[in-house]
């Protein structure tokens, strides 16, 4: 495969692809995968410029936005000097209000967008995401990539149990799962019947679906079916949408519930549908996009841009180094991540990082930061006395929680003890978190189930 020119007219180098003989049995695209990172750095910085070049003619929120900042997309001479002005959320929600459907951002006309998908706004109106023919194909390598590197491979048979709307989890996974040549199976949500039905009828080997719903999964098998999940045969949960699959606790129970590996992704519809995913290690999620993502940290208050160096904790920056529709410069992920080794025995020469929450959803009590995926694996290491499930309950908007901290959690089925398994989890969520809570204990299954992304907080106003 090779790129084709680019929408402004220009010829950008010809993107490294899948090798002739396709899949090695270890990484999909070994050419990029496994690319040193000198020469990584040097694509990137080829693609960067020519990106620039293009954006300044043709998008005019980026025209504005660099000539009030005082940056020349011209004059970037290497990764290091390039300080584009950040960009935000909030900037490219308020680019298609004034601009509708796709922005003063979008970067082409609608003449050539091919597909259009749509992440949750913050006003009520849908964030909408234009893709062109080529944004199209990069966004099947890349996914296909990710999936391949979570362990699906050609001879598996995969039941999908996203939805297929607008949701990028949907169609741009199908695209992926039929590039690997693997089996796809559309189910979506809300059928648990039909998924059972399905994997057992078609000798399913591969789930797909949030980690809230593989949970809910293995209740309903237990409960309505009289079945455990490891009867299901799967050999693999590739699981995205929510942090669950990254939190070790949740990760374990799976495991052990369908006796089968969990693979974790992580993306958004701004960026890509997945771009960071697991590998066989299961230490960190690989960068699987480098010659289509420029990634950076910065400090979460200041903005200021940090060393790539193991160790680093930081908020995710990217800029899109090839995309024409809706594309993104420096734009902040709000996803915070611990940089991890950057060599892995599985052959991936991307740095691993580690998701820690996302900025947006981080709790203050009482100068303690909390983040509610640490509460969840505090709760969920205590199974079976408690199920899992919980919700942490904010008398108001956040983040600043006055102390205690309410958490609400299921007890186990077995429990007979209630007052102690309370002090129990009090205790524990101030031993590892440093955080003073009050557990209102729960019944079983009385807590909601969420097919798409589990709410771990409840606001009450």
């Amino acid at each position: 495969m090779t790129s084709s020119g680019a929408i402004d007219g220009t010829t950008s180098r010809p993107l490294f692809s899948v090798t002739d003989d396709g899949p090695d049995g270890q990484l999909f695209d070994r050419a990029v995968e496994a690319m040193p990172r000198e020469r990584i750095r040097a694509l990137q910085l080829d693609l960067l410029r020519t990106q620039l070049a293009g954006l300044g003619r043709r998008s005019p929120f980026y025209a504005d936005l660099w000539a009030a900042n005082g940056f020349d997309p011209l004059s970037v001479a290497s990764l290091d000097d390039f300080d584009a002005p950040l960009t935000t959320k909030e900037m490219l929600r308020d680019s298609q209000l004034e601009s509708p459907p796709l922005g003063r951002h979008a970067g082409v006309p609608m003449a050539d967008v091919v597909r259009v998908h749509a992440s949750s706004g913050t006003t009520g109106r849908p964030s909408y995401v234009g893709i062109t023919g080529r944004d199209l194909e990069d966004w099947t390598q890349v996914v296909a990539r990710v999936l391949y590197s979570e362990g699906m491979r050609p001879d598996d048979v995969v039941v999908h149990a996203f939805g297929l709307g607008f949701f990028v989890g949907g169609l741009p996974l199908k695209d992926a799962t039929e590039r690997i040549g693997a089996t796809f199976v559309p189910i979506g949500t809300g059928s648990s019947d039909r998924v059972v039905q399905s994997i057992r009828d078609l000798g399913g080997t591969v789930l797909m679906s949030t980690p809230s719903y593989a949970t809910y999964l293995a209740e309903y098998c237990r409960n309505k079916l009289g079945l455990e999940p490891a009867e299901l045969g799967l050999r693999k949960l590739l699981l995205g949408a929510e942090p669950g699959a990254s939190i070790p606790a949740v990760r374990a129970r799976l495991e052990a519930d369908y006796g089968a590996v969990v693979g974790d992704g992580m993306g958004n519809a701004d960026v890509f549908p997945i771009y960071l995913a697991s590998c066989p290690e299961q230490d960190g999620l690989h960068l699987c996009a480098e010659d289509q993502l420029l990634t950076e940290l910065v400090d979460p208050d200041s903005g200021r841009r940090l060393d790539w160096t193991e160790g680093t904790e930081g908020e995710l920056v990217v800029t899109h180094l090839r995309r024409e529709c809706v594309p993104l410069v420096r734009f902040r992920v709000r996803d915070r991540v611990v940089v991890g080794a950057t060599t892995c025995p599985c052959g991936r020469t991307s740095p691993r990082l580690h998701c820690v929450g996302r900025t947006d959803d981080l709790l203050f009590v009482a100068g303690v930061n909390v983040w509610p995926s640490a509460v969840k694996d505090v709760i969920a290491s205590m199974a079976p006395r408690t199920t899992g499930a919980m919700q942490i309950v904010l008398a108001d908007a956040g983040p600043v929680v006055r102390p205690p901290m309410r958490v609400q959690v299921e007890y186990g089925l077995d429990v007979e003890d209630l007052d102690e398994l309370r002090t129990d989890v009090e205790n524990l969520l101030r031993d590892k978190l440093v955080v003073a809570a009050t557990v209102d204990l729960v019944p079983p299954n009385s807590l909601p189930r969420w097919e798409m992304k589990a709410q771990l907080v409840r606001r009450r106003r």
